[in-house]
């Protein structure tokens, strides 16, 4: 499966001089956030391939204005043909507003999905806009990174972290990737980032290993043919 992830900034690239050689063959499109809606609205449509997306720290926009045939996966682990992608969405608190939380109200999101990914059986790819602590984040508040993301991947050891927040113009020290002390790969996509993942690195679908939640995708998937759609 190839996926192109975007974050934090609009790349003229894949905007104002699109071609679509730049992203021939990929079959989906997650954003980190801090992303215009209507750069996300373009990409889906020229691309034509499902975009997922998490908020960003700037994304209030998106209240009024969402990213018209994007999947918003914030506080969800989102099934893409059997690649479970986990979402979470915004930046550490630094001052009152929305899409900001303290260590304590991530910790508290990440515990309202604990029934959701043990029902999926874990997750393949967490999705957030902010670094984990310690991996790619900064000292000043808005830009450090959550602890309770560490704790969330030395549980459930997913194959990879994506984020954005920390641009690469920010410090002399920016790193595309990192290894966590889980084993998960850390991936910041300040920009955009080609990821490639083997179809034998994550389950087929309804193939989870979870008796009740790959019944319920059987069930829906005779629904689906017995409708004929």
């Amino acid at each position: 499966m190839k996926i192109l992830v975007v974050a934090d900034e609009e790349e003229k690239r894949l905007w104002d001089y699109y071609d679509k050689e730049r992203t021939e063959g990929v079959d989906l499109i997650i954003s980190c956030g801090d992303l215009h809606p209507d750069y996300l609205q373009f990409l889906v449509t020229v691309v034509n391939k499902p975009l997922l997306y998490v908020r960003g720290n700037h994304d209030r926009k998106y209240d009024d204005n969402p990213p018209c045939g994007c999947d918003d996966i914030d506080d969800m682990v989102y099934d893409f043909n059997g690649l479970r992608i986990l979402g979470l969405g915004g930046s550490m608190r630094y001052k009152p507003g929305g899409d900001m939380y303290t260590e304590e109200e991530m910790a508290a999101r990440i515990k309202k999905l604990t029934k959701k990914i043990y029902l999926m059986n874990g997750f393949d790819i967490f999705v957030a806009h902010s670094p984990a602590k310690g991996y790619g984040d900064m000292e000043d508040i808005p830009h450090q990174g959550f602890q309770c993301f560490n704790e969330l991947m030395n549980r459930w050891r997913p194959l990879y972290m994506l984020h954005g927040h920390v641009h690469q113009s920010y410090s002399h020290n920016f790193e595309r990737e990192r290894i966590h002390e889980s084993g998960t790969k850390i991936i910041n996509c300040f920009g955009s980032y080609i990821l490639e993942i083997d179809d034998n690195q994550f389950p087929d679908k309804g193939k989870t290993g979870s008796a009740l939640y790959d019944l319920y995708v059987a069930m829906k998937e005779r629904e689906r043919i017995r409708r004929g759609y």
